[in-house]
């Protein structure tokens, strides 16, 4: 028991039954609960929120009995909820942490413990260490300590935990960050996918009442997730796409389990990758609404956005993967916009962390604002940046592959890849080869799940798999 509990890019994630388990829940708890006591002063309080996977809210509640048996005061959600719900109560409550039940964009058979610093954003580093330090201290004995609790019904009758709707006010910082009235009014229809996750029914609630229709796919709780995961890339985005053709809408949004994400399909049907969208939203900051300010980006994002920030003259910073790192960022330079490779943007002004129906909301004011379509949009990025194509490769590893992985990718360092010499080599998350040209690939083990990704960006569509498969080559892997 808690053997197997470590925390990943952001969070704790494992498969229910196996090792993600009532006890074990209750030691991350616990863990979090004791650091909050080891800071001193008394009247410590958590957020607690959760997701639409299987039994979220029974783990968010065993969450709470912990966190106030501990003399923690608990806002414990009253429904299912996006992740940055969570994030924005944790900073509007002055509260010293958050928790979300949630597994984001991982399978069905998956669950997850997030903790939230007290300004919303993941936990940093730092904190999360200390939380597995107690983690590890609660289970080092033959005859670990069980953690504290009391019943629900008790905390919540004393006041220790307390009900809360932590959605009303999300809705409303969204609406102060943009302009909902506006897009309601809008000609056209809109699709929007959940994926049968924690964002269903909210645009409903932000855009109903005016011109613009709404129609919502895979919006009913599944905790299944049929025929999909919750991840909005391409392959899981079919029936989106489909309806998008169908129905001549302006654009398709897609949100991942806990709606941190964001996937958009253009007026044609078409994915829109990662790397567009976050270039396309850092446009229509920069041009649209004319602001100016630091821009953050993970290592496996776009060079469209270094070549944004030299064409409107602001800096651009690189971080490891993960919002732990992009968050603190924020913070030092009130950032305009932070992003990372999975679809996860963070804006100034709102919550330091990932957003995924805020950043749908924007592109769909760009749409509104320029009066152009998603692929016209796109083709006028290209002229300010030239074209960048992209794609990556999972690789599910069997055990043991991921060691030997790691030693292989410590000495890589090869002087071409299909065909283009190697410029360098930059080891600040994974590997990242720079090739001749202006095209890269990248190698980066996950940090929540037994996978091999393998990045690439480059000119032409073609390209883009043809070095793929050179870079998955390299390795001497099977298939």
């Amino acid at each position: 028991m808690g053997g197997n509990i470590k925390f990943g890019t952001d969070g704790w994630r494992a498969v229910i039954a196996e090792d993600y388990t009532f006890d074990n829940v209750r030691i991350c708890a616990q863990a979090l609960a004791s650091h909050l006591k080891r800071e001193g002063a008394p009247g410590k309080r958590v957020v607690v929120g959760y997701d639409t996977r299987f039994a979220s809210e029974d783990f968010a509640a065993a969450t709470a009995e912990v966190l106030g048996a501990n003399g923690i005061h608990v806002y414990l959600s009253t429904s299912a909820l996006p992740t940055p719900a969570v994030s924005h109560a944790v900073l509007g409550l002055k509260a010293d942490a958050g928790v979300v039940i949630t597994a984001s964009h991982n399978p069905a058979q998956w669950n997850g413990f997030k903790i939230k610093g007290p300004d919303g954003s993941s936990a940093p580093p730092s904190l999360v260490t200390q939380v597995e330090t107690e983690i590890a201290a609660l289970t080092a004995s033959t005859t670990p300590a069980a953690p504290q609790r009391r019943a629900l019904h008790e905390l919540t009758d004393s006041g220790m935990v307390e009900w809360y709707d932590l959605i009303p006010s999300y809705l409303d910082a969204l609406r102060e960050r943009v302009d909902t009235a506006g897009l309601s009014a809008m000609r056209g229809s809109v699709a929007f996918d959940p994926m049968f996750g924690a964002g269903a029914g909210l645009p409903q609630r932000l855009l109903d009442g005016g011109q613009l229709r709404l129609t919502e796919i895979n919006a009913e709780r599944n905790p299944a997730f049929p025929g999909i995961r919750p991840e909005p890339i391409a392959p899981n985005l079919d029936k989106l796409c489909r309806l998008v053709r169908e129905t001549g809408a302006l654009t398709g949004i897609a949100t991942d389990g806990d709606a941190d994400r964001v996937g958009i399909v253009d007026e044609q049907g078409d994915f829109l990758n990662q790397h567009q969208v976050f270039a396309l939203l850092s446009y229509y900051l920069l041009e649209v609404r004319g602001e100016r300010g630091h821009i953050i980006r993970s290592i496996t994002t776009s060079d469209m956005i270094s070549l944004l920030g030299q064409h409107y003259g602001v800096p651009v910073h690189v971080t490891p993967v993960g919002f732990k790192y992009i968050a603190p960022l924020m913070h030092e330079y009130d950032a305009l916009i932070g992003g990372e490779e999975s679809g996860g943007y963070a804006f100034r002004g709102h919550v330091p962390d990932r957003d995924g129906i805020l950043a749908g909301l924007f592109f769909l004011d760009m749409v509104r604002q320029t009066g152009k379509s998603p692929s016209v949009l796109l083709q006028g990025l290209y002229r300010l940046v030239g074209p960048h194509y992209y794609d990556r490769l999972d690789l599910e590893l069997e055990a043991g592959v991921s060691a030997r992985l790691t030693e292989v990718l410590k000495s890589l360092k090869p002087d071409a890849v299909g065909g283009l010499q190697v410029e360098e080599v930059d080891r600040t998350d994974g590997v990242v080869l720079r090739l001749k040209g202006g095209s890269w690939l990248l190698y980066r083990l996950s940090g929540t799940e037994p996978l091999l990704r393998i990045y690439v960006e480059t000119d032409t569509p073609g390209r883009v798999h043809e070095l793929l498969a050179a870079g998955r080559a390299l390795l001497e892997l099977p298939g």
